[in-house]
């Protein structure tokens, strides 16, 4: 059985076989925006502790008609920053990173963490 997802707002995320998935409902242009906001849930909400090791990252982006212009290697760097020493110690430890924009159902971004086999 799946686990549930914590959280009530805008970020939720849940934790299943050593993969935690992160989402974000809504989009904006500013990557900057990003950090602050999965930072505060990381601090408030996420109990686990970091894991040493190499770990692969994907971060999809949908949008819904055209795309926002957003620059994803920013995207990226926003929100490896606020997840890195929850998830894992440094982002050093991403072996693999996959960042992704695509057409979808709703805007949100959404973020799978997990250690590599």
């Amino acid at each position: 059985m799946t686990p549930g997802w914590i959280g009530a707002g805008k970020v939720r995320a849940r934790e299943s076989g050593g993969v935690v998935e992160i989402t974000i409902d809504g989009l904006t242009t500013q990557a900057k925006y990003y950090k602050p906001l999965v930072y505060e849930f990381m601090r408030k909400e996420w109990s686990s502790r970091p894991s040493w090791g190499d770990f692969t990252v994907e971060i999809v982006m949908e949008h819904v008609g055209e795309p926002p212009h957003i620059d994803l290697d920013n995207l990226a760097k926003a929100l490896l920053d606020a997840i890195k020493g929850y998830l894992f110690h440094d982002d050093a430890q991403v072996a693999r990173l996959l960042v992704e924009r695509r057409e979808g159902e709703r805007e949100r971004i959404a973020l799978r963490c997990f250690p590599r086999r």
